[in-house]
């Protein structure tokens, strides 16, 4: 009963995430490609790589590998080297989703801790080009990951399936690398993300304090404008990266004592606690491909009157046709 259980939970989740995350992510592109939120271009290019990372963890990560694949298990997609290319594809989505918000905090960083620097930073072709040098050094960094696997069966000279090759486990060279990876995904940028972000509400928390300093007792019981620009700031900010590393926490603990006692991904056994951990941990991590579109809705009023008015569209000209 125990692994019909969490057996129904996966085939029930990830298709319902599936049909939640992709849409919610295409409509993310689609608002913020119009310009309408009042958000400034280099925010948007950042907001818009981070919606095509996600959306690419749904189409690949969950459809593709854990839906499509886990339930037609001898399909096209079952061949050893597009087996291997799915893997690759869906490691590095993750990768690049997790350093796309990394580097958006840093940019809210420079914005408003570093005056100076903002203003050659914080453009539209600087972000264009961050995001662009993060893509193509995660591929690269990805590749020895494609020669890590072999076949898990042949049958009539076709190779089926994906297994590590036991090179991997004992090899120094196997075993400097998967700690490469287990750094730079998720340690490194998770590290960077709390960094920037306890600096930067520390410098508006003294931004703040000075204003209001400044304003006088008879100001300060006005609505200041500058300081709800920079109290939606924090809550985008910290929704957006905190989000990310909570959902990811059991993920990252599971891997975390794997590493610490040598072992590998537990197989079997789906009552076996460790086995639990680790899919907790993918259903929660894969959720956090589809919060962004959620915490642009409650933070974002704009963003909210956009998606609106697409979601009332297809009604609006199906009433002119009717008319016409």
């Amino acid at each position: 009963m125990v692994q019909e259980a969490i057996l129904l939970v996966k085939n029930v989740y990830y298709p319902l995430l599936a049909t939640f995350g992709v849409p919610a992510n295409v409509l993310i592109i689609m608002i913020l490609c119009r310009e309408n939120c009042g958000l400034s271009k280099c925010i948007s290019v950042y907001m818009v790589a981070m919606a095509v990372a996600d959306l690419l963890v749904m189409l690949f990560n969950v459809i593709l590998y854990l839906i499509i694949n886990y339930q037609f298990p001898y399909s096209f997609l079952s061949y050893t080297a597009v087996c291997r290319f799915i893997l690759y594809i869906a490691f590095t989505n993750l990768d690049m989703s997790v350093w796309f918000t990394a580097s958006f905090a840093f940019d809210r960083f420079v914005a408003i801790c570093c005056q100076k620097l903002k203003v050659k930073y914080c453009t539209k072709k600087t972000a264009t080009v961050v995001i662009l040098t993060l893509s193509v050094l995660t591929f690269l960094k990805g590749i020895p990951a494609l020669f890590s696997y072999e076949p898990e069966q042949i049958i009539n000279n076709a190779q089926w399936g994906c297994r590590t090759k036991a090179d991997v486990f004992t090899m120094p060279g196997w075993a400097a690398y998967s700690w490469v990876q287990s750094l730079s995904l998720p340690s490194i940028p998770f590290a960077f993300m709390a960094l920037f972000n306890c600096l930067t509400v520390r410098r508006i928390l003294i931004a703040n304090k000075a204003r209001k300093g400044l304003q006088g007792k008879n100001n300060g019981s006005q609505s200041d404008p500058e300081l709800k620009n920079r109290r939606k700031s924090i809550i985008l900010l910290f929704s957006i990266s905190g989000s990310l590393i909570f959902l990811w926490l059991t993920a990252v603990g599971s891997f975390a004592a794997t590493k610490l006692s040598s072992t590998v991904y537990y197989q079997g056994g789906y009552s076996n606690p460790e086995y639990i951990a680790t899919e907790a941990g993918y259903l929660l991590m894969y959720l956090s491909s589809c919060t962004n579109a959620c915490i642009y809705g409650v933070t974002q009023t704009k963003f909210r009157d956009e998606l609106k008015n697409i979601l009332k569209y297809p009604w609006t000209l199906f009433l002119k046709l009717v008319k016409k």
